[in-house]
């Protein structure tokens, strides 16, 4: 999963979610008493809500969202098999695009992977959340929503109104800020661009790092074929700072285009984002009463990819396994351990990779992942990796370019470590 920062993008009129009004379906009087209360209207909680929707026909939910629209401006790609069957029932609605396999480039390395690949896009999620709230007898949309402060079961919003519900989810997006010395950052640029004349892409290329590397990280250039006269191209550096040079990646994109031969006549829009990619950390869980914390506010999303979709979704689908009042129990711990087993893992590889790799020489270790079987590639993805995996990932000899200096001087000392 990749997540994008809004840019602009257009809102979409609806009457009944304009400026926080309640669905018209909703019963006079109890219009603000819910089962659930989402707090963000970001990927994580509109999975949240499709899963309720599908699964639920009874539920009462809130959505809020303090901007105009739901998700952002973002696309969010997957492998197909990291949705279950099971999950298809309220994932499947949302995929705008799919592909039947995907290319990586490197020096010396070109593959075609043939495991299938989709896209959910921002316009789509909208689109489709909305309007399934709005068929829905007690629930309802806030959008234009800013929220002052959050309890166990009540959400204050900004403008004096309070919400009630038997149990609430905050998915504002990732914390403000990490501890200097402790992450990395996933930074991006991408144009979609509309063509003047049609493409010959059959799939998406999602890395390529044939390019010249340089001291702002790892580069690679993503290109997803949306349609015969547009494609999304995007410039990203795994990078050791969070700033963005967006006239220069405007510039790169616009350029890589003209190289693959593509006659652009225009962008239909461009999105960016800035992604941390942290070597330690864990699942947040609720206080006593309190929120659960969910999607990369809450640990919930995959540490050394940006690919959440599939993290998202298994927690989308535990909370529409349960009731609002059993919804901190068993079943979440368990998943809480899974996710905390998996990610710890990748945590340390961001360690490795920030701190034992210099910045122009960070390809090799993407270069030598993908020469791995292509099941291992997708259950990494997944973050569903098996102790084999995990194994063979990191044996034999190390990736080219790993500095014994580097290592030994990086500042991810000891007494640095510990969790959020």
């Amino acid at each position: 999963m990749r997540a994008r920062s809004a840019v602009n993008r257009p809102v979409e009129k609806l009457a009944w979610v304009e400026a926080g009004v309640s669905s018209p379906a909703g019963s006079q009087g109890n219009d603000h008493l819910f089962d659930y209360i989402l707090v963000g209207g970001g990927l994580q909680n509109s999975l949240i809500a499709m899963a309720l929707l599908v699964r639920r026909p009874e539920v009462r939910l809130a959505l809020v969202e303090r901007r105009g629209v739901l998700g952002g401006n973002h696309i969010w790609c997957f492998h197909s098999d990291d949705v279950s069957e099971r999950a298809g029932t309220f994932v499947d609605p949302l995929i705008a695009h799919r592909w039947p396999g995907y290319e990586i480039r490197f020096p010396g390395l070109g593959r075609v992977l043939d495991t299938p690949y989709a896209a959910v896009t921002c316009e789509r999620l909208h689109r489709v959340v909305t309007e399934r709230l709005s068929e829905r007898p007690g629930c309802s949309l806030f959008l234009h929503c800013e929220v002052k402060d959050l309890a166990g079961r009540e959400v204050f919003l900004a403008d004096g109104r309070q919400l009630r519900g038997r149990a609430v989810i905050d998915a504002r997006g990732p914390r403000a800020s990490y501890p200097a010395g402790t992450t990395g950052y996933q930074k991006f640029l991408g144009c979609e661009f509309i063509l003047a004349a049609g493409h010959e892409l059959a799939r998406p290329v999602i890395m390529d790092a044939t390019v010249e590397q340089g001291e702002d990280g790892y580069r690679f250039f993503y290109v997803l074929p949306l349609a015969r006269d547009r494609v999304l191209i995007e410039e990203t550096h795994f990078s050791d700072t969070p700033s963005l040079a967006n006239d220069q990646l405007r510039h790169n994109v616009t350029g890589y285009a003209e190289q693959m031969g593509l006659r652009v006549s225009g962008i239909a829009r461009e999105e960016t984002g800035i992604l941390p990619m942290p070597w330690q950390g864990q699942v947040e869980l609720p206080a006593p009463d309190g929120p659960m914390v969910a999607g990369y506010r809450g640990g919930w999303f995959h540490p050394a990819t940006g690919y959440s979709f599939p993290v998202a979704v298994r927690l989308a689908d535990h909370v529409s396994s349960t009731t609002p009042d059993e919804l901190i129990g068993a079943g979440f711990l368990e998943l809480v351990a899974e996710q905390n087993r998996q990610a710890s893992y990748c945590y340390k590889l961001n360690k490795m990779m920030f701190g034992w790799f210099p910045p122009d020489q960070r390809y090799n270790v993407f270069k030598r992942f993908y020469r791995l079987p292509e099941a291992t590639i997708r259950r990494f993805y997944a973050l569903a990796l098996t102790r084999g995996d995990r194994l063979r990932i990191l044996m034999g000899l190390p990736p080219r370019g790993l500095s014994i200096r580097k290592a030994l001087s990086s500042p991810l000392a000891p007494a640095q470590r510990g969790t959020r």
